[in-house]
């Protein structure tokens, strides 16, 4: 029997730094349905969720369920009266195995014996959903789909009528994306309620039953999914028309930039994650490369930048050779890079939004005199790329943390994109960004390129590949299987060229 037959939150409004994140929001979900949670990176749906979950406390507005007005102080509360959020970075230790894990977060868990007196209803969960899982496996052994399983089984056992999954498909493979979605359907089939947080209006359009759309922390639209379309979503969610395909300019290739020659690279487990890598790109062109996560990508982009040591091989910018030499000199050769780890690599959460905006580049003259940091300079320009990259941000005076995720990456592209690199190192530039930020940083990759630039690009959204890159390089187990013009009809099979069955090479 459900807990939860109806959810209603009811003039809801959160500010942080007297910047408000919710302003007056209304939402009310029915069992047995999905809602999807619909805005661009700072609208406020991850806040609303987050007190919804206890997280937060709101400013004002009241919850209530089944018509019954609730008081929500803290995630624990929130699990007792039925609702389980899975987060998009996952809260699981890494080093502890999944029934380790699962009963750590369960609320009923025995002092004595826990493994034992649970494994039986984990097992009776995972096979009601159909969704298998390794209980003696450790987290890391587990991929990004499997580990997104042990959320939702950790929600489901505490008892979940309400579940909330915050961009659950952004650390996912198409195929595990597929397999989650039946899973949900099925969820939603036995009378679970779910709130779908994404910007991906595919997913949204495919998935969903109705969506809430929110700019700016206020509620836009409400729609059905089968009375609105993706036009009109984006038009709402970001106030304006958007183009979903982005023309791109036959250009003519100048002067090689960089050169890879022969590298291999080992992992953080000492085995080879890179085999004698080889290509060149040249200005004026985008090289992408495509692949399943986890086959080599990670450490090629850290290989090139100088985080990740070369074992053999060598790598140079322009004929000079920045084979293993610091990032720092990295960067003076006129690399710059976007990393995938963007919290651990490409931010000091603990400092303001100007000190944030000229990391790697305080040494240069026109932010530093006589060993002195010029701050009028380094804000001006703080304040120039948050207005020409949307970044939707509280004072600069305020800590980076305080920012969302999307509007976190969209500072550091702008920092990356503003010194116009000879080289960029792109690692998944748009991977969390809504389709208005989307289209732009796509267009700003388009234009450092017809400005000359040269472009190494990471994505594993095939669509923007195929819509931005003038070659294409397939990786697999750390190996090329292909390296192709974008045009070239063999890339018809780069679904068996991802997988290892063919090569082209």
């Amino acid at each position: 029997m459900r807990k939860i037959k109806n959810l209603e939150m009811k003039n809801i409004s959160k500010s942080f730094h007297s910047v408000f994140a919710n302003k007056n929001l209304n939402l009310k979900i029915n069992s047995g349905e999905i809602l999807g949670l619909l805005g661009e990176n700072g609208a406020g749906k991850t806040t609303l969720m987050n007190i919804l979950y206890g997280l937060y406390q709101p400013d004002s507005g009241e919850i209530k369920i089944n018509n019954k007005t609730i008081k929500i102080n803290s995630p624990l509360s929130s699990i007792e009266h039925g609702i389980g959020m899975v987060h998009q970075h996952f809260m699981l230790i890494q080093n502890h195995s999944v029934i380790e894990n699962i009963a750590l977060g369960y609320k009923d868990t025995p002092f004595f014996f826990p493994k034992l007196k649970i494994k039986k209803k984990v097992l009776e969960f995972s096979k009601k959903f159909n969704f298998p899982v390794e209980l003696s496996k450790k987290v890391w052994q587990l991929s990004a789909g499997e580990q997104q399983r042990i959320e939702i089984i950790k929600a489901l056992l505490n008892g979940a009528d309400l579940l909330i999954l915050d961009e659950p498909t952004s650390v996912l493979t198409p195929q595990e994306a597929k397999e989650l979605f039946k899973i949900l359907n099925d969820m939603k089939s036995r009378g679970h309620m779910i709130i779908f947080i994404s910007h991906k209006l595919n997913e949204i359009m495919g998935l969903c039953d109705r969506v809430i759309v929110l700019r700016k922390g206020e509620i836009i639209g409400d729609a059905e999914t089968n009375k609105t379309d993706k036009k009109s979503l984006a038009k709402m969610m970001i106030g304006r028309e958007v183009v979903f395909n982005i023309k791109k300019d036959k250009i003519q290739t100048g002067k090689p930039v960089l050169n890879v020659d022969n590298i291999s690279v080992l992992d953080d487990k000492d085995r080879y994650a890179l085999k004698n890598i080889s290509f060149t790109i040249h200005e004026n062109e985008i090289l992408g490369v495509a692949g399943v996560a986890g086959n080599g990508q990670k450490e090629l982009a850290e290989a090139i930048t100088g985080i990740r040591k070369i074992s053999t091989g060598c790598v140079t910018i322009k004929g000079k050779n920045i084979t293993n030499i610091s990032p720092r000199k990295i960067f003076d050769q006129g690399v710059s890079h976007v990393p995938e780890e963007r919290i651990k690599f490409g931010i000091a959460p603990g400092l303001f939004l100007y000190d944030n905006a000229i990391l790697k580049q305080h040494h240069l003259g026109k932010y530093s005199k006589k060993s002195f940091l010029q701050y009028d300079k380094i804000k001006a320009h703080t304040k120039n790329l948050i207005k020409k990259f949307n970044v939707a941000a509280p004072p600069i005076n305020t800590e980076i943390r305080n920012l969302s995720g999307g509007n976190i990456q969209k500072l550091i592209l702008g920092r990356e994109i503003s010194e116009e690199p000879s080289l960029l190192v792109a690692s998944h530039p748009t991977y969390g960004l809504d389709v208005g930020a989307t289209q732009y940083l796509r267009e700003q990759l388009l234009e450092r390129r017809k400005l000359g630039g040269a472009i190494l690009l990471f994505s594993e959204d095939l669509d923007e590949i195929f819509e931005l890159c003038d070659k294409i390089a397939i990786i697999f187990e750390g190996k090329f299987t292909a390296i192709l013009d974008a045009d070239d009809k063999r890339l018809s099979d780069i679904g068996l060229m991802m997988a290892g069955s063919l090569e082209y090479v």
